[in-house]
């Protein structure tokens, strides 16, 4: 782990993200590690924390992934685009940028980050052709007071980004590695319904196998944090091979504030 007191904010919001357990838990993290893995990156908030100085960063969210690689090769490109995108906005404009398709790295990335911090709770959500289709939100600034593409940049110089299967990149981890994994979940829901409705984020095969490489990677010496939903059938899988902690969290995502009531999710480690 990198000692800096200079605080780097993630550029996305995203759904799940992890920004509360590294403010609210740091403790949890290792301190010393020879480099950090993270197989479902979304907003990177771990790692834009943490600021290791060697990092492998996947997540198959191929967008996603290609926005950072173009921050991370031309910032100030990205950054200008995103500039002309606060200057337009509007509701008609947000609608004409979402339908576009574009071929410059630079300003797909702006266009990703635009519809990010615009659309309805920085959701992001595909129709079946692919097509990013989440409606207008409330918010306006597309440029935000806590950007730092430059120091994103420099977080990102020395990291290898990646769109691959979490089962190939949690291979790659050897001992003295850190593995920090946040598989796609929700707790939002009551026991009855969670199995029904995390089968369309990370079914529940997807959760026996990501335990089975966890599993591995554990007994070949490397560190390991996971956070998943704090549910039986979760506590069941890892109970054997890992320490289990319950913490706690506001919900973000529910549209109405009063129904943002704490949630309990487990932290999962070596």
């Amino acid at each position: 782990m990198k000692n800096s007191n200079y605080n780097i904010l993630p550029p996305l919001k995203w759904a799940g993200g992890k920004r509360w357990l590294v403010n609210e838990h740091l403790n949890l993290f290792p301190k010393n590690f020879n480099r950090y893995i993270e197989p479902f990156f979304g907003s990177g908030a771990v790692f834009f924390k943490l600021q290791p100085p060697k990092a492998t960063l996947s997540d198959l969210n191929s967008e996603l992934i290609e926005t950072y690689k173009s921050i991370k090769s031309d910032w100030r490109k990205v950054f200008q685009a995103l500039k002309t995108h606060q200057r337009l906005h509007t509701k008609d404009y947000y609608y004409k940028v979402r339908a576009q398709k574009l071929k410059a790295p630079y300003s797909k990335a702006a266009r990703f980050i635009y519809l990010n911090r615009t659309c309805w709770n920085g959701l992001y959500r595909v129709n079946l052709q692919g097509n990013f289709n989440v409606p207008i939100g409330t918010k306006t600034k597309v440029i935000l007071d806590s950007d730092d593409f430059e120091g994103v940049a420099k977080l990102l110089k020395n990291s290898r980004l990646l769109a691959e299967d979490f089962k190939t990149i949690i291979e790659q981890a050897k001992k003295g590695d850190f593995l920090f994994v946040d598989p796609p979940y929700t707790g939002m829901h009551n026991q009855n319904n969670f199995i029904k409705y995390n089968e369309k984020l990370f079914s529940l095969d997807d959760q026996i196998h990501l335990n089975d490489s966890l599993v591995k990677a554990k007994k070949r010496g490397v560190k390991i944090l996971l956070t998943n939903a704090c549910h039986p059938f979760v506590k069941k899988l890892y109970k054997d091979h890992f320490e289990m902690i319950r913490v706690s969290r506001k919900s973000v995502i529910a549209a109405n504030p009063k129904n943002r009531t704490p949630i309990e999710e487990f932290v999962i480690t070596t």
